[in-house]
């Protein structure tokens, strides 16, 4: 098999390369800080490069970035592309046992925080088995990273790598508990763009908020870096507050955003209450969970189209749904993207090899799977999760679905153990592993119930040690020191014992019909 052929073309730090030449005077980046034409976010990007070679970073090395919604952000993913590494984002939510997993996992070679998380990241490195990256602050008094830009000249030079070569590394949590690192390649990241661009009409004419953290695939990888390929404005926000972000639409004439569905309640509330400017607006996006629609005729009525999407890390976009559609298709994720080829397979067949798998028939439900360039090239360090996810040229998302006879998707269930909380994945069994430790408790079960803001939270089945007093409060306190806040439990219920199959596996299904 001929290997791929390397050329800077492939390299994604490309694109900022040309914006400047093409543009140099159109705006790229707005955040709290600073404005950056594409001259200027070219500048940066490559002192940041230059940064990161004087550090020791090089091709394959990984670059962990622990920042919110900021400038450097998008410049070191550009950066580190620009050298042949690979960036690392990590969720600034986590818990510092969580974080210092993840650096131990993917060992890189230098972290980049936030001077504000210097705490998290200074407990983090301190339960870090083994060697600890070097770390270094952005904001605050002393700005190691603005120091660094400031002293070095810029690398222009750009790494030639083929389409295969790893970008970004992110992590997923699985339903072993164990956290995976979905390994994403330039090509994903160029096809995704492509999508994004065809779904979104997107142009150098667009100006995009980002208010999703970018240490998510929507952030960074569906609304920032897509909107950077065509040549348009990313407006970026570090925190979500309804009405300062109708604000920033009213003040940058911001023409589309995106935000997981939790989020739209608020922003409803606050565009009724006052009543802001949204006249720049072409339409508003949301993924992550299913929206209702009775939420999409409510911005509709207001004059704004609200279009959804369906994906996950490995894959980003998988299908998108129109608003025009949304209404007369209520309850389907869409059509798949243009750049991909999404089947859905009957779950008996799924043992066989790709080419024995039996389609399912319009309206029968199976599992969603997809071939083609958006595709991850698979989990950092992980053969057996390989092999249960990427089959062949083929990978399972773990996502029941159903096509009708026009091709819209619509989800019927998850193959596997999981439930969105306020737009994070949220997986049980991780949850369920570290409560395990606790020395009152025997066994215990999380599953995800509904909640009106956050579109559900866990619920813990809990079986005790005799005399242990179940104490809501403490036991998601003793959660909180351990896990990301939006995994801890919001409620407990003790039960005497956990109803199972014969061979000993939990039977969830049958949780609170049984003990509620």
């Amino acid at each position: 098999m001929t290997p791929p052929v390397q050329s800077p073309l492939h390299n994604v730090s490309r694109w900022i390369q040309e914006r400047a030449r093409l543009g140099p005077e159109r705006p790229a980046i707005v955040d709290d800080d600073r404005a950056l034409n594409f001259a200027a976010l070219e500048d940066r990007v490559a002192r940041a490069a230059a940064w990161l070679a004087a550090e020791g970073i090089g091709r394959g090395d990984r670059v962990a970035l622990v920042l919110g919604n900021r400038s450097a952000y998008l410049e070191l993913v550009f950066a580190a592309a620009r050298l042949g590494a690979i960036a690392m984002p990590i969720n600034t939510r986590l818990a510092p046992p969580e974080v210092a997993q993840l650096l131990e996992d993917a060992r890189p070679g230098l972290l980049i925080h936030e001077a504000a998380l210097a705490p998290l990241i200074e407990a983090s490195l301190d339960q870090t088995r083994g060697g600890s990256p070097r770390a270094h602050a952005v904001g605050g008094s002393a700005d190691a990273y603005e120091a660094a830009l400031a002293a070095l000249a810029p690398q222009s030079d750009i790494a030639a790598v083929s389409p295969e070569d790893p970008m970004i590394l992110m992590y997923t949590s699985g339903t072993t508990g164990t956290p995976k690192g979905a390994l994403l390649p330039h090509r994903k990241t160029f096809y995704n763009s492509l999508n994004a661009q065809i779904f979104f009409g997107c142009t150098q004419e667009d100006r995009v908020l980002t208010v999703v953290p970018l240490f998510h695939s929507f952030g960074l990888l569906i609304l920032a870096l897509p909107a950077l390929y065509c040549g348009a404005t990313v407006v970026l926000q570090t925190h979500f507050e309804p009405t300062a972000l109708w604000d920033a639409v009213a003040r940058h004439r911001v023409t589309y955003f995106g935000g997981v569905p939790t989020m739209f309640g608020p922003l409803q509330e606050a565009l009724d209450a006052g009543r802001p400017d949204v006249s720049s607006l072409r339409f508003l996006f949301t993924a992550g969970a299913a929206i209702p629609v009775e939420r999409i005729h409510a911005f509709e009525e207001r004059g704004l189209r609200l279009k959804q999407g369906f994906g996950q890390t490995e894959t980003s976009i998988l299908c998108c749904l129109d608003a025009a559609d949304a209404i007369r298709k209520a309850g389907s994720v869409g059509r798949p993207v243009f750049h991909a080829e999404v089947r859905i397979i009957r779950e008996a067949s799924l043992p066989l090899p790709p080419e024995e798998w039996q389609d399912c028939a319009f309206g029968e439900s199976g599992e969603i799977v997809v071939r083609g360039p958006i595709n991850m090239l698979g989990y950092w360090e992980r053969p057996e999760a390989n092999a249960e996810t990427l089959r062949g040229e083929w990978l399972r998302t773990g996502d029941l679905g159903s096509f009708d006879e026009e091709g819209f998707v619509t989800l019927t269930g998850r193959a596997r153990d999981m439930f969105i909380s306020g737009g994070e994945n949220v997986y049980p069994r991780q949850v369920e592993a570290i409560y395990e430790t606790h020395p009152d408790i025997l066994e215990l079960a999380v599953i995800g119930v509904p909640h009106e803001r956050w579109g559900e939270t866990g619920h813990a089945y809990i079986v005790a040690r005799p005399g242990f007093e179940l104490e809501p409060e403490a036991l998601r306190a003793w959660g909180r020191e351990r896990l990301a806040s939006f995994k801890v439990p919001t409620t407990f219920e003790a039960v005497d014992e956990l109803p199972k199959t014969i061979t000993g596996k939990v039977q969830k299904f049958r949780l609170g019909s049984e003990n509620g």
